[in-house]
């Protein structure tokens, strides 16, 4: 019995672990499916919502795209229109100009209908003439050639003689004009320098610096620079005398620069010095390259432009020579100019004429024997050479260019003592100007404007009408060329003003 139960519960125990186990199998199944099911409608449910944005998204795209066509229709449909609108009024335009060539046509057809009755009334009236004079028309011509050339040939032979004489007596005339026409447009100033530059001292313990212990500085000074340095002569002042501009530029600058400093001695004075001969050989040889450029004239050698450079410390007889050289470049390439010369050689040549006068207290000779002779050293063109050496009469000048050198030089130079009785002739020819104009009736003003070149005559509209004003201005420059002597042209120019004036109350 006992057996019989352990079996018996054995059986019940083992029953009941499988439908245990199998409940659980079961359970665990449900419950998969469960979550199987849940992640199944979750997808369908993001998929449905993914397919309906999708949806929304293609409805959007397809209506702007509509939207976009419709826009280009809109627009394709006025440039329709324009383009329509436009060949309508081309097609007008046509037309009309259709209609104006057929009417040019007409008139131009009546236009050689009255043509051809011209020509047969003229040739009707020549026939009378012929017959009444018993002459055909090419014997009336040869005729009259036959009597005017009888009657004028005295009076041409005449005239001829009369034009050759006057370009004979106004030859001189016509060179003063060309010279006097350059150094109008041509002016520069002049600057009187002498043998010696004043220097002013700060305070009187200056002075004493500059001489030094026993005359040190002072003895340094002038060895170094070759300029007599005196500080005794003027109160207050250090003068600088020499005859060579250049040595009194160097030292002025060294003692500028010494006395700024205020270390002087020996060793400060060779410094000074040296940096003064730097200074002022980049001086030399700009200003020589300046002067080469603002006179137009290229390829000039180095060397020689840095003796060009040197004239800017060099006068001739209070005129700087620089400046003076400069000048006569201008005035040589417009009066070249002017007569057909070769501009560019005299250019050249009057801007080096003076180029000895640098040397000349390094080598004996006249300045023009000199600035030849280096002109021709490096390889200057020949021309220039012989202007150079002909511009002092030291031997006979036989190009134009030699003469417009020697022409310019004399008038450059007396250009500074001729000045101030310039300017009274000046002022006086512009009085003398304005009282010819106001002598004449219904003057009311006259002014006399660009240097004389120009004189503005105002009139009195009540009194002179535009005829009168034709004849006065015709007047007026008559009785300025008997009465006065001039350069150039002299313009008239008379103004005559109309006003009317009322007045609304």
């Amino acid at each position: 019995m006992p057996v019989l139960l352990c079996i018996v519960a054995l059986v019940v125990g083992v029953a009941l672990g499988a439908g245990i186990f199998a409940f659980y199998n079961k359970s665990k199944e449900r419950g998969g499916q469960n979550k199987a099911d849940e992640i199944v409608r979750k997808a369908k449910h993001e998929a449905s919502e993914l397919v309906l944005n999708a949806k929304k998204e293609s409805t959007k795209i397809t209506e702007q795209a509509n939207r976009e066509e419709a826009n280009r229709r809109k627009e394709w449909q006025k440039t329709e229109n324009r383009l329509v609108e436009r060949e309508d009024s081309l097609d007008k335009k046509l037309d009309q100009l259709d209609k104006k060539s057929e009417k040019l046509r007409k008139q131009e057809d009546e236009l050689e209908e009255l043509k051809g009755e011209i020509r047969e009334i003229r040739d009707k009236a020549q026939q009378k003439l012929e017959k009444i004079a018993g002459l055909s028309k090419q014997e009336a011509h040869d005729k009259l050639m036959q009597m005017v050339e009888r009657d004028t040939k005295k009076d041409l032979v005449d005239l001829v003689v009369k034009e050759q004489k006057a370009i004979s007596d106004h030859a001189d005339e016509t060179a003063e004009a060309i010279l006097l026409t350059a150094m109008e447009r041509m002016s520069s100033e002049v600057t009187a320098d002498r043998t010696v530059t004043s220097l002013k001292l700060p305070d009187d313990d200056m002075k004493g610096r500059i001489i030094g212990k026993e005359g040190r500085n002072i003895q340094a000074l002038q060895h170094a620079t070759g300029v007599d340095v005196l500080v005794d002569d003027t109160p207050g002042m250090v003068v600088l005398s020499s005859f060579d501009p250049i040595r009194r530029q160097v030292a002025r600058y060294a003692l500028e620069r010494l006395m700024k400093d205020g270390r002087i001695n020996p060793a400060s004075i060779e410094e000074a010095v040296a940096k003064a001969e730097r200074e002022i050989e980049k001086e030399v040889v700009r200003a020589g390259e300046d002067a080469a450029r603002e006179v137009g004239v290229v390829g000039i050698p180095s060397e020689i432009l840095h003796l060009l450079g040197e004239l800017k410390f060099r006068t001739s007889y209070g005129q700087n020579v620089l400046l003076h050289s400069v000048e006569m470049a201008h005035m040589a390439g417009m009066i070249a100019e002017e007569i057909g010369a070769d501009v560019n050689i005299a250019k050249t040549a009057t801007l080096l004429h003076d180029m000895g006068k640098s040397v000349t207290h390094k080598i004996e000779g006249k300045h023009a024997d000199i600035g030849a002779e280096l002109a021709r050293k490096y390889g200057m063109n020949e021309k220039v050479v012989h202007a150079i050496a002909a511009h002092h009469d030291d031997i006979e000048p036989t190009t134009p260019e030699a003469v417009i050198v020697k022409i310019c030089d004399a008038v450059s130079a007396a250009r500074p003592g001729a000045r101030n009785v310039s300017a009274e002739n000046f002022a006086e020819r512009m009085r003398g100007l304005e009282n010819v104009a106001t002598s004449f009736p219904g003057i009311e003003k006259a002014y006399a404007i660009s240097a004389g070149r120009e004189i503005r005559v105002i009139v009195e509209p009540k009194t002179v009408d535009d005829l009168t004003a034709l004849k006065l201005a015709r007047d007026i420059a008559n009785k300025i060329e008997a009465t006065m002597q001039y350069p150039g042209v002299v313009k008239v120019n008379v103004i005559r003003e109309t006003r009317a004036i009322e007045y609304a109350k």
